[in-house]
C-alpha cells in the first residue's frame, strides 16, 4: 500500500477533527473556521506582565491596570487566549473533561505567545496539584503543557519542582484578596530541584488574579532564579 493510500485509509478510520466540535480539519490540534472565529486569541498589544489584551497598539513594554495595581513577583508574561467565548470552552474542557489530547495544540499557541521570551535554556515548571487534587483528576493540566512546552522549545520541563504544602480550597468566587490570602505560604520549592541561576517559565492553565503565579514565583525567586516568566494558557480579563 502506498504512502497516500494509507493517508487515505487511516483518514477515513480514524478522522482528524477539530480540537472542540467533530468538524473533519487537516491538521491535528486545530480548529475550523468556526471555532477558531469565536476564540479570542490574543494577538495585539497586551500587557508584559500577565498578557491580557489592552487597547491601542503593540509598541513596547505596557502594564495593564491590575499589574500597575498589584505587585508581580515575576519579570514577564504572555497568555494565548482570552478566557471567554471559545477560550473559555478550550480550558474548561482541557482542564475538567479529560481532554488530555488537547495539550500538544495549546501548547503550541502557547510557545507562538511567548516565542521572544522563552529558548532552549528556559526551564519549564508547572503550577503543582495538591496530591489528594492530582488523584481525583487524574492529571495535572499544566504539567502536560509545560511538558509540551519544553519540546517545542528545545529544552527541559521540571515536573516536580514545586509542590503544595497543603490543600487550598478553590478560588473560584473568591475577591482578589481572598485569593491571595488562600495561597500565601502554599508554594514550596521540592529539595532536589536545579532551580538557582536559571530562567524558569511557569506554566498554568489560567491566570484570574495572578495570587497563584505569584505564590509560585516567590517560592521560585526565593530558591535563587535569575528570572521568572509567567507563561498560560488564558488571561481572565475584566471586560469580558
Amino acid at each position: 500500500m502506498g504512502h497516500r493510500a494509507a493517508v487515505a485509509l487511516r483518514d477515513a478510520i480514524w478522522p482528524v477533527t477539530c480540537m472542540t466540535c467533530d468538524t473533519r480539519v487537516q491538521a491535528s490540534g486545530g480548529l475550523c473556521p468556526d471555532c477558531w472565529s469565536v476564540t479570542p486569541f490574543i494577538t495585539g498589544a497586551a500587557c508584559d506582565l500577565c498578557g491580557v489584551p489592552l487597547p491601542g497598539d503593540a509598541d513596547g513594554p505596557a502594564r495593564c491596570d491590575d499589574c500597575l495595581t498589584f505587585a508581580r513577583p515575576w519579570d514577564d508574561g504572555r497568555a494565548a487566549l482570552v478566557y471567554a467565548g471559545g477560550g473559555r470552552r478550550i480550558a474548561l474542557a482541557f482542564k475538567h473533561g479529560d481532554r488530555t489530547d488537547m495539550a500538544p495544540g495549546l501548547a503550541r499557541w502557547m510557545h507562538r505567545a511567548a516565542r521572544d521570551l522563552v529558548d532552549a535554556d528556559t526551564l519549564f515548571v508547572p503550577v503543582p496539584l495538591h496530591r489528594w487534587r492530582l488523584l481525583r483528576r487524574r492529571y495535572n493540566q499544566a504539567a502536560l503543557l509545560a511538558d509540551e512546552l519544553a519540546r517545542l522549545s528545545d529544552s527541559t520541563a521540571a515536573p516536580m519542582a514545586l509542590r503544595r504544602t497543603r490543600q487550598t480550597a478553590g478560588q473560584d468566587h473568591r475577591s482578589v484578596a481572598d485569593r491571595f490570602e488562600n495561597m500565601a505560604g502554599a508554594i514550596a520549592v521540592a529539595p532536589d530541584a536545579q532551580i538557582a541561576g536559571r530562567h524558569v517559565a511557569v506554566v498554568d492553565d489560567v491566570l484570574t488574579s495572578g495570587a497563584t503565579m505569584a505564590a509560585c514565583a516567590d517560592a521560585i525567586r526565593a530558591a535563587g532564579a535569575k528570572r521568572v516568566t509567567a507563561l498560560v494558557l488564558a488571561r481572565v480579563a475584566k471586560d469580558r
